[in-house]
Parts: structure tokens; sequence; C-alpha cells
């Protein structure tokens, strides 16, 4: 099997148009078999006294392996499911799970790497391998070494299990989403939703054979119709559809229900803590943050709503005023989205339909890439002749002085078994080979944006663009890393309340003039953002921030608190429904399920971490104020935080890395400054 399998050849980029579902199981299998025999050897080689070369870089050697292998299918079953891969995929989850959990509980690899951190060579290393040692003896013990054998088995089965249910919450949410559509053949439901956007509803009916037009739940369709549809009866069936996927309620109730998968997630995360001995699952993602206790942050968290909530009111205040005015008396969720366009409009004379002309993807990408030429001292180019999954995906080279230094893939449309969302992976970590040579990073940057039609090419919203810059910075702290001791490059061992930093950083080029005049071009003319354009654009950046913070920190306070205090005898809803009661100014229907499709905290990373999106725009806020201090394209300051922040991954603790460039620590200051609601703003 191995001589045609393309999982267990050497490959530079994955042949992802060979890879079928049928390979999948069989070269886990077999570099898994693998992984033990080379595990149990390098431990019989190490004698009294473990090296570096002898023990990490080996076991980091078959690590590469097994990743090169994974990394492939994973990616192919977010960006393009099918049920044979998905069962292939699924197949594999506990075998993985039980692998890692052996080597987490495995105590002579334990007892190697102690002798290693108290070994003579030790006072050699340098910080990367320090802060590597230190991780790992951490998350032995976050594995189950220290428990009795029948603990350590339990802990085992729970870590298998919790890998099914996340995968199989991700698989119900992408299910659900697709098993809703409707078919329009009347064009006057559809009035007001933008040409561009009927362009795709025609494109996607004429996909399944029909006449007219389908909306589907797919976010650049639902996104169209809450925004633009004039029709309200359609804009409250499709809002019924969207917030009760996954659910027992809306038009498929019971279908695909992520309830149960929710419930049996909690208790398992909550049962893992206390075997580990922490009080509660929030607990326990804290020991490997930046973020030293749940009360932190907590009162972080409730800090910034107090703050933000009379702003939000009044941005709620205003847009129920207008609505009225335009006949609508009783604002519902399903009315938020269409007037608060309206009122930007009439407000900003702007609209993100308007701006969306100005922003055809390769002049964005063009603009983007120059940035951060200017900034990091790098160049880009976009590179053919490669295999891949999708014909819309692209790949680009990193080089800095003619010499090569990563590459990376865009997947940026919308389409149909395609999951949801936007996000950046990474393909292949940079590391030094056992060999010497040293092996550069590749990423994959995901996105769902609406795909160009007939006689256009793709253009994006500006809240797309930003989108864009924000995946592009997780892809930049993937690729610029300096380091190359694997454990520590790129985003590995970057504690996740930071990871966020280089990401939401990016996305301030997108409202400073100089930014976007790289970035903006009419996608006929060519012509750049007009003036008053972008003076509309950067008059309207606030409109409605305070809505949009006491939102994001709804769902950071929920999921802190629904991991922090699971099993107190409340369900999910009613946890929300309290966290609602203290930062929310609007009350969505009671049908709404948002929980069941909250795929960060329930199949994605960010469980009890959700928090990180806002502690790390802090620190992004922070770092910019640098930037504006100094000049936003100044190479100077671009050279300091690549190298500062992105050149040295997880090497050591975030807050050192931040006082390195900003001399300080950081104020929340030029947050609620940036997002205009602190006194000075208001």
């Amino acid at each position: 099997m191995s001589a045609n399998n393309p999982l267990l050849q050497d490959f530079d980029l994955p042949p992802y148009s060979t890879i079928l579902p049928e390979h999948v199981e069989p070269a886990v299998d077999a570099i898994l078999a693998e992984s033990r025999t080379v595990v149990a050897d390098v431990l019989a080689s190490q004698g009294d006294t473990p090296r570096w070369e002898t023990l990490i870089d080996a076991l980091d050697e078959q690590g590469a392996k097994l990743g090169r292998a994974w990394s492939p299918v994973s990616h192919l079953n977010a960006v393009r499911n099918n049920p044979e891969l998905r069962a292939a995929y699924e197949a594999c989850l506990p075998k993985l799970s039980e692998y890692w959990t052996e080597m987490g509980q495995n105590r002579a690899l334990f007892q190697a790497y102690e002798a290693l951190a108290a070994s003579p060579e030790a006072a050699s290393f340098d910080v990367a391998q320090k802060t590597i040692l230190e991780q790992a003896l951490r998350d032995f013990r976050l594995s189950g070494i220290d428990l009795p054998p029948e603990q350590q088995k339990r802990y085992g089965e729970i870590q298998m299990k919790l890998s099914e249910l996340g995968s199989r919450f991700s698989n119900q949410l992408l299910d659900a989403t697709q098993a809703w559509s409707k078919h329009v053949e009347d064009e006057s439901l559809l009035a007001g939703i933008t040409e561009s956007a009927k362009g795709q509803m025609r494109q996607a009916a004429e996909a399944k054979d029909l006449q007219g037009w389908l909306i589907t739940l797919e976010f650049p369709s639902y996104y169209a119709v809450m925004t633009y549809a004039d029709n309200r009866a359609l804009r409250e069936e499709l809002y019924a559809a969207y917030c009760t996927r996954a659910s027992d309620q809306g038009p498929n109730a019971g279908q695909n229900d992520n309830g149960p998968v929710m419930a049996e997630i909690l208790e398992l995360r909550q049962e893992l803590a206390r075997l580990l001995g922490f009080a509660n699952y929030s607990e326990l993602s804290l020991a490997s943050k930046m973020a030293e206790t749940p009360e932190q942050v907590l009162s972080f968290l409730r800090d910034l709503a107090v703050r933000s909530k009379p702003f939000a009111a009044q941005d709620l205040s205003e847009l129920k005023a207008f609505a009225a005015e335009q006949g609508c008396n009783d604002l519902q969720s399903w009315d938020v989205g269409y007037y608060s366009e309206k009122l930007r409009e009439q407000r900003y004379s702007i609209s993100q339909e308007i701006l969306r002309a100005y922003f055809p993807i390769d002049k964005v990408l063009g603009g983007l890439f120059a940035i951060v030429e200017k900034l990091y001292g790098i160049q880009i180019k976009e590179l053919s002749g490669f295999d891949t999954w999708h014909p819309d995906v692209r790949l680009f080279e990193i080089e800095e002085n003619g010499q090569h230094v990563g590459r990376f893939f865009f997947d940026l449309y919308a389409r149909a078994n395609k999951r949801g969302g936007a996000w950046m992976d990474g393909a292949r970590d940079k590391r030094r080979a056992a060999s010497g040579e040293l092996v550069s990073p590749v990423a994959n940057l995901v996105c769902n944006f609406t795909p160009a039609s007939t006689g256009k090419p793709a253009l994006l919203t500006h809240d797309e663009v930003t989108t864009l810059f924000h995946e592009f910075g997780h892809g930049l702290h993937h690729l610029l890393t300096r380091v190359e001791h694997v454990g520590v490059s790129g985003i590995n061992g970057v504690a996740w309340d930071a990871v966020e930093l280089p990401s939401q950083f990016m996305e301030n080029w997108c409202w400073e003039p100089e930014g976007l005049a790289l970035i903006s071009g009419h996608y006929q003319t060519g012509e750049p953002l007009p003036q008053d354009l972008l003076d509309k654009m950067l008059a309207a950046k606030n409109f409605q921030s305070g809505l949009m913070m006491v939102r994001q920190l709804e769902f950071s306070l929920f999921d802190f608190e629904l991991h922090a205090t699971h099993g107190d005898g409340r369900s999910v809803l009613e946890v929300l429904e309290g966290i609602r009661d203290e930062v929310s100014v609007m009350r969505p229907p009671a049908y709404n399920r948002f929980p069941n499709s909250f795929a960060h905290i329930f199949a994605g990373g960010y469980a009890a971490g959700y928090y990180s999106y806002k502690w790390a725009e802090v620190l992004s806020a922070d770092a910019f104020s640098k930037f504006e201090e100094e000049g936003v394209l100044n190479p100077q300051t671009g050279r300091a935080f690549r190298e500062a922040i992105l050149a040295r991954g997880g090497s050591q603790a975030p807050m050192v890395l931040f006082v390195d460039f900003r001399g300080r620590e950081p104020s929340i200051d030029a947050l609620l400054r940036h997002l205009g609601l602190s006194a000075e703003a208001a």
C-alpha cells in the first residue's frame, strides 16, 4: 500500500488531487506504528543523560512525518468535505487521540525530558529550547502524567470522546447549513438585494438545475438577505433558519441537533478538569494562557462591558428611532442588519455595496502584499503549476533578499462542502531537520468570500477586506518566524490569548489612508477610493461599535462562564440568558439557538478562550499605536515588530515580546480610542 499511497511519500507540497479517502487510514496506521517504534528506540538510546539531538530532534523528525500525512487530510475535510473522506477522517481521530494521550502519559519519556532539563547541557540552551522544555513538562502534567493508572485511562477515554464530539459538532453544523435553501422564482421577493448577490443566487440555482434564484445559509447569501432584502418576511424566514441551525428549533428542528453534543462535551471537559486538579474547565484552559486567573479574565471582560454598554444602548436607541421613521415600530433581530445599513447610508452616504466596487480581489491582494513588503522587508510572488484541491486556489511564495522564506495557499471563496468562516492553519512548520536542512513553513489561508460573477472579478466588502488582512496576519506569524525549533516556531507554543495579536494588528491598515490607497481601486476604472468616500468610510468606522462590542463580550462571557460554572444546574441557554441580562441591550427571539453553531468553542480551539479576541485586541491596538506615532508604513517600526513579535514565535512569554516591542506593558486606552468608546472619543 505504501508504494502507491501519496500520504506515505516524500513530497514538498501535498499532492491534493491524488489523496483519496482510502489512503487515509492505512497511512495513519502505518505512521503511528512507526512512531511508537521510534519513540521506544529513542528512549532506549538515551543512556543516563539524554541529549537534545537524540531526544527532541529525533522526536520532532517523526512528528513532522505524522504532521505531513495528517495535515492535508484535516485540511481537505474542511475545504472539500464528502461522506467518504469524512468517514476516513473520523476513523482516525480516536487513533490519533489515543497516540497523543499515550505519549503524554509515557513516564519514561517524561523522565527523559526531566533529565534533559536538569542536565549540564541545558545550561547552554537558547531561550527557545528552554521554553520548549518548560512547555513540554507542563503539558505532560496536563496529560495526566501524575495520575494513577485508572485515572490515566479515564483521561485517555475522555480525550478520545472529545475529539469525536468536536468533529460531530462541526459535521452537523455543516450538514444543517446545507440542509436548508429557498428556491425563489418571483424576483420581486428579492427587492433591495444587490445585483451581485442576486447573480450568486442565480448561479446557485443553475448549479441545481433550477430556474430563478436559490437562497442558501452560506454566509454571503445570508448576509445579502439580512442586509438588503426589503421583504421583511423573507428576512425573518432566513433569520429563523440560520439561527436555529443544528438545533431543536426552526424549520429543520431536531435534524443534526448539536444540543446533546454540547451537553456531552461540557460534561467531559468538566470531568477532565477535575481529574487534573482544577475546579473547572476555565481554570484548566488558563494553565497554558497569558491570563493568570479566571477572576482576571472575568474582570477584564466585565470592565469592558461596563464601559461599552452605554454606547451600545445609545446605538440601539438611534437605530430604533430610525426604523420607526421608516415605518418599523417593533425592531426585531431580523431587522437590525437591514436598518443598520440604511442608517449608515443615510448618515454617511456610504454602504458596503458602494465600497465593494473599489475592492476587487487582485487590487486588495496587491495592496496587502505591498504593505507587508514595505513593513517587513519581504517580497511576495504568485506561483503556478502546483497541485491543488480546487481550481480557485492560489499559491504564493515569500522571499527575503532573494532567499526563500515560505509559501501560502489562498482559498478565498464560499462553496458547497466547505466549512464556513475564515481561518489559517499551518500546512508545514519551519524547523531544522536532522539532516541539517532548513524546512520552510507553508500556510493555508481560507475565507468564504463571494466569488466572481459573470463579467466581474470577485469584489470584496470592506468587512471582507478586514477578514483577509486578519487571516494574513496569522499567516505572517506562521511564515516569518526565525525560530528553527519546531515546538515554538511560528504559532507553535504561543499562548492562545496572544495568538490573535498579529492578526488583529494587521486589520489596522484597512482603515489607514496610506493603506487604503494601496488596496483600493475601482474594478472598471482603477480609480482609487475617492477622498469623499474615504472620509465617509472613516467617519463611519465606529458606527455601532458599542453594539459590536457588547455582542463580542456576550460571546466571550458566555463561553468563559459556561466553562467556569458547568455543573451548577443551569442549562447552556440559562447561562446565555444570564449573560444577556448583564451585557446585552437587545434580546433575540426565544427560538434563537446561537450556541448550537458556536463552532469556535465546541469544535475549535477556543473553549474557555473566546475572550482571547478581546484580550489580544488590547495588545494589537496598543502595538499599532506605535505605528501611529512613528508612521503607519515606517519600515523601521515594521522591522521592530517583525523581530520582536513575528520572528520569535512561541519562544518567550507574550508579555516579554510585547514589552520588547512597545517598551512597556499594554494599556487598554488605545483600544477604547480606536473604537470610539472612550470619554475622549465620545
